[in-house]
């Protein structure tokens, strides 16, 4: 082993997962298993940690993955969450690469309007409004972005999200719905953060994603992204297991 090598073993990364207890639904606890993963392969050590309503937010976060959840999940963690904005939002702007998938997606926004007329406030770290609908957008999704290539995942939601100037579209939807029913686009970006609808789980059949995460976190903790190289057969099952799953999501009917 060399010396960069060894170096890049020594250096880690802190994830946290927000709210896995309420919003943790359709998978996307793999999220979090894929950034492991491929951390592991890259030479970093990665430290996961988990956040619930009524904790002491930690410290030295380099990565934030929160899920997707029900509508009454997202009830039960809006007053922590409101109580949280300030930090998040000062995370935001400081780049710490974020992954929020469907609920947590939502409540990122300004707020979520219920199909019955009630007000979920958001957090307005990102520019967007969702208004709930009667009918769920359910289905698989094949999206494309410049960013990352084809994106693969899963859709299963009522409400419809509407994106401000302040933010830009993940991807340009092929095949199903994605943000709502009217504009093609899935997904938001700002700054270092990705925000999409898409479970199932959305990293393993993105790798590209995961890895702009990854990247992120560890330019800004560390200055630059030094991956130790992965050994042959890890490089091969990392390859054939992103391709497979790829090509499987691509294949399955909406």
């Amino acid at each position: 082993m060399t010396e960069d090598q060894s170096a890049a073993e020594e250096k880690s990364i802190t994830i946290l997962q927000l709210y896995p207890r309420e919003m943790n639904i359709y998978g996307d606890w793999g999220n979090v298993l894929v950034l492991k993963q491929r951390l592991k392969w890259y030479g970093y050590r990665a430290n996961v940690l988990e956040y619930n309503v009524g904790d002491e937010f930690p410290a030295g976060v380099d990565l934030l993955v929160g899920g997707g959840g029900q509508d009454s999940g997202q009830v039960v963690i809006q007053d922590d969450l409101q109580a949280l904005a300030p930090t998040l939002r000062a995370m935001a702007e400081d780049d710490v690469p974020m992954l929020a998938i469907c609920g947590l997606y939502q409540l990122f926004g300004r707020f979520f309007k219920t199909h019955t007329g009630t007000v979920i406030p958001g957090i307005g770290l990102l520019d967007l409004e969702t208004h709930g609908g009667t009918e769920r957008l359910i289905g698989n999704v094949l999206s494309v972005s410049e960013e990352f290539g084809e994106i693969h995942g899963y859709e299963n939601h009522s409400g419809q999200t509407f994106l401000g100037p302040g933010v830009k579209p993940l991807a340009e939807v092929r095949k199903g719905e994605g943000n709502n029913a009217k504009d093609n686009f899935e997904g938001a970006r700002y700054r270092n953060i990705v925000a999409s609808y898409l479970h199932g789980s959305l990293l393993p059949k993105n790798p590209a994603i995961a890895d702009f995460l990854i990247k992120a976190a560890a330019i800004r903790k560390y200055g630059s992204f030094e991956p130790a190289p992965p050994s042959a057969k890890d490089l091969e099952e990392l390859a054939k297991l992103s391709e497979l799953a790829r090509q499987h999501a691509g294949q399955r009917p909406r």
